[in-house]
C-alpha cells in the first residue's frame, strides 16, 4: 500500500506535467523568439522540464515561474549562439516555422522574420526585456525578477530595445487570399525571369537575404535594389540547374511565401515582406539543419 508521503508526490508530479504543458506553447514561442531556431527552443523546454519537475516546493505561479526558468536558460544559451554566429558562413536567418495559408487565417504575428532580425541588434537583455514585456505582456516586476534586474533597469532596457527594432515591427496585414496569390506570383517570376512580373512584384529598395550556412549554395551577401535582383533573376533562368518546383505556398515567420526544391532536391523557404502592396524583402532559408521542421510537416 502506497504511504501517504508517495501519494502526495504523485498527485505533485501529475500537477507538474499538467502546469507545465499548458503553458509549454508559449514557453516555446518564447524560446523560439529569443534565440530564432526551434530544434534550440525544444532543448530548452527539456532541460525547463526537469528543472520544473523536480521542485518540491508549491508553486504559487507556475507561469511566472516557468518564464524566469526558461528565460535564463535562453539567456545562457544566447551567450554561446552568438560566438557561433561570427563563424557563420554567409547571412544567417531564423530557423523558418511555417504554417498553412488557410481561408480563415490571419496572415501576422507577433513576431515576423522581418522583427526577428531587428531583434538580432539587440543584447541578450533587451531582447528579453522587450519579447517579455511588449510581446509577451508579462508585468514589468515578473520580467525584473526574471531578469534579475530592477524594475527600473528592464524599464530602460525595454525603452532601448524598442528604438532599435521599431521599423521592424510594422506590420502590413496581408489577407490569405493575397498572400497565396503574391506567394505563387513570385514563384513563377522569379523562375522565368520574368522582368515585366517582377517590376509590377518588387519596391524599388527590396532586398534579398539568402541563408545556407555553407551547407548549400546561397548568396553569401545581401543584395539590394530591384535592378540587382531583375538581372540576378534573369541569369538564373538560363541556367539548367535552377529548375525549382513549388511544394506548397505557406505562412513563414507571420509572412506570405512557400516552400520549394531545386533540382537537386534542396529545400528552401521563402518569406516575402509585403508592405503597401509590394515586396520588400525576400527571406530565403536553405540551410538544411534550419529545415528539419519543414521537411517533417511536409513528410519528408
Amino acid at each position: 500500500m502506497l504511504s501517504g508521503s508517495s501519494d502526495k508526490s504523485i498527485a505533485r508530479n501529475g500537477g507538474r506535467i499538467s502546469e507545465f504543458e499548458a503553458q509549454k506553447p508559449r514557453l516555446l514561442r518564447l524560446c523560439y523568439r529569443m534565440l530564432g531556431s526551434l530544434s534550440e527552443a525544444e532543448d530548452i523546454l527539456q532541460e525547463a522540464w526537469l528543472r520544473w519537475s523536480s521542485v518540491q516546493a508549491e508553486v504559487a505561479t507556475p507561469a511566472a515561474y516557468l518564464t524566469r526558468i526558461v528565460t535564463r536558460l535562453c539567456l545562457d544559451q544566447m551567450k554561446s549562439a552568438r560566438a557561433r554566429r561570427e563563424t557563420y558562413v554567409g547571412a544567417w536567418l531564423p530557423e523558418p516555422l511555417m504554417g498553412t495559408i488557410e481561408p480563415n487565417e490571419t496572415v501576422s504575428d507577433d513576431i515576423t522574420m522581418t522583427l526577428m532580425l531587428a531583434l538580432e541588434r539587440l543584447s541578450p537583455l533587451e531582447r528579453a526585456a522587450f519579447l517579455l514585456h511588449d510581446v509577451f505582456e508579462v508585468a514589468l516586476s515578473e520580467v525584473a525578477t526574471a531578469l534579475d534586474r530592477e524594475p527600473t533597469a528592464v524599464r530602460q532596457l525595454a525603452v532601448r530595445a524598442r528604438k532599435h527594432v521599431e521599423s521592424g515591427r510594422q506590420r502590413y496585414h496581408v489577407d490569405p487570399e493575397e498572400a497565396d496569390r503574391i506567394a505563387r506570383a513570385f514563384f513563377a517570376a522569379s523562375r522565368d525571369g520574368d522582368t515585366a512580373a517582377l517590376t509590377r512584384l518588387l519596391a524599388a529598395d527590396v532586398e534579398l537575404r539568402s541563408d545556407g550556412g555553407g551547407r548549400v549554395l546561397a548568396y553569401p551577401n545581401v543584395i539590394h535594389g530591384m535592378d540587382r535582383l531583375l538581372r540576378l533573376f534573369a541569369g538564373l533562368s538560363t541556367k539548367a540547374y535552377f529548375e525549382p518546383v513549388l511544394l506548397r505556398t505557406a505562412i513563414i515567420d507571420g509572412l506570405p511565401g512557400y516552400v520549394s526544391s531545386d533540382r537537386g532536391g534542396v529545400l528552401q523557404a521563402t518569406a516575402l515582406d509585403v508592405r503597401n502592396g509590394r515586396i520588400a524583402a525576400i527571406y530565403m532559408v536553405r540551410n538544411p539543419d534550419k529545415l528539419r521542421h519543414v521537411a517533417a510537416t511536409l513528410g519528408m
